[in-house]
């Protein structure tokens, strides 16, 4: 069997503790990641990293939005397409498409719109890998010799890009926010594919909806390793929906521990 792994966001922001971001749990996910490529190195035919990065100014984060008063959304704030409408909070940049990707997300039932700490700049330490996967990926490639592959996502300031295949709500105009059919393709060229990485409640969540919705030949290959990925603090419960949805259609779960046992 060809097996490759799927890594979502294991970035300092997310998983170390000085983190703008950071997951309680994913430390340790960390580790079991690392640990599982260097015992493994010889049974991972392919590594797909994803990147998560953004603008200082994006629709996600306090400065694109401020109240009447002038005042920026603390992080963690929730913002409604009701409080778009009545200016509740309103968009300093784009503003009738923020106001209309804001209705858009929320008609389509998986989450409402929400703000996060700045995190994952461009070019800042936040954006990097964490070392500990980074270097247990330089010791695979050298030993496969065979390249990682890194994919960035969320460089589009007017749209959340949680999962990796695509962004929330894409745009027409920006084919990074369309559906990477390229990446699907990759994928599709192994018989076992691992799911991993942070977080649990968000991006890990959406990009297996995403390979629910957009490639349905990829589910019966696809296995959420459960140990290696953790939850935003007290938002695990928006992605319950996804992992029933998941192992409803046979989406396999499992540990580290039990990933290559024979």
């Amino acid at each position: 069997m060809k097996t490759a792994f799927l890594i979502i966001d294991t970035q300092f922001d997310f998983c170390h503790p000085d983190g703008a971001l950071f997951v309680p749990g994913a430390e340790q996910d960390v580790e079991r990641m690392a640990q599982l490529i260097r015992q493994h190195a010889n049974r991972i035919d392919h590594i797909v990293v994803t990147l998560d990065t953004h603008h200082l100014l994006d629709i996600a984060h306090p400065l694109f939005w401020q109240d009447a008063n002038g005042q920026h959304p603390a992080p963690f704030t929730r913002i409604t397409a009701h409080e778009v409408d009545t200016n509740r909070w309103i968009p300093r940049f784009a503003a009738e498409r923020a106001r209309q990707y804001v209705r858009d997300l929320e008609n389509d039932g998986q989450f409402e719109h929400f703000i996060w700490p700045e995190h994952c700049l461009i070019g800042s330490r936040g954006a990097a890998l964490h070392d500990t996967l980074l270097d247990a990926l330089k010791d695979w490639s050298r030993q496969r010799e065979l390249d990682y592959t890194a994919v960035p996502k969320g460089l589009h300031p007017l749209s959340e890009h949680f999962g990796i295949f695509r962004a929330q709500v894409p745009d027409p105009a920006v084919p990074e926010t369309q559906l990477n059919t390229s990446l699907i393709a990759d994928l599709d060229r192994f018989d076992a594919v691992y799911l991993m990485g942070e977080a649990k409640s968000h991006c890990v969540a959406n990009s297996l909806k995403q390979i629910l919705d957009f490639a349905p030949a990829l589910v019966s290959r696809i296995t959420l390793v459960s140990d290696c990925t953790s939850d935003v603090t007290g938002l695990g419960h928006l992605a319950d929906p996804i992992y029933a949805e998941a192992e409803a259609r046979g989406v396999r779960f499992t540990t580290a521990q039990e990933v290559f046992v024979d």
